[in-house]
């Protein structure tokens, strides 16, 4: 089945992540954070962001290049049986 819902979630995320990043920056010394017990908390959770969506496309990219590599040494190996 070719379906792999681990490329939308983190692409997702990763977009979200890179918005929520840029954002963080661009309001770094704001004094809304100080509600936030100085913490800039757009910049952290968009730096999370980032991090769970990178894994979840690479997660997504090992597992199809898995499967291309079990599938050409399965043919290889029924062409090895027909000989």
């Amino acid at each position: 089945m070719g379906l792999d819902i681990k490329i939308p979630i983190g692409a997702m995320f990763l977009l979200l992540g890179i918005i929520l990043t840029i954002f963080g920056l661009a309001t770094l010394h704001d004094e809304m954070y100080s509600i936030s017990i100085g913490k800039n908390i757009n910049l952290i959770s968009g730096i999370g962001m980032v991090i769970f969506g990178s894994f979840m496309l690479l997660v997504s990219d090992l597992v199809r290049k898995k499967k291309l590599v079990d599938e050409d040494a399965l043919k290889d190996d029924v062409l090895k049986k027909d000989d």
